[in-house]
């Protein structure tokens, strides 16, 4: 669990069964988890899109506050985090998040795709 500083103005939870992540807590009562692997991913964002990396940050809080538990994860198929189905978590990647801002970030390795 890491304080990130884009957030050291939310209370973090102690969380013991998601240990990896860091889970803060909005004055409002959402929850949002920040798995290490997003929190790096955001991070490349910054580096690429500098001048939209506030517009990211501000659509991120509209969505925890609007679901009230998010977990921002680098794989929504295989999260590291774990919530219990009856909590009704969302789960979103940057490019979930980058998309809603309209900005696409589009993968450059696909794969098979090169050559013959």
């Amino acid at each position: 669990m890491k304080n990130y500083p884009e957030w050291n103005d939310r209370e973090i939870i102690n969380d013991r069964e998601n240990r990896f992540c860091t889970c803060y807590k909005n004055d409002d009562g959402s929850i949002f988890y920040i798995e290490p692997a997003f929190y790096t991913t955001l991070q490349n964002f910054k580096l690429l899109y500098s001048n939209r990396y506030n517009d990211l940050i501000n659509k991120m809080d509209q969505i925890v506050r609007k679901n009230k538990l998010v977990v921002f994860t680098a794989d929504e198929d295989e999260p590291l985090t774990k919530i219990d189905d009856s909590r009704h978590a969302i789960f979103l990647t940057i490019t979930d998040v980058a998309n809603m801002i309209k900005v696409i970030i589009s993968d450059n390795s696909r794969g098979c795709d090169y050559g013959d």
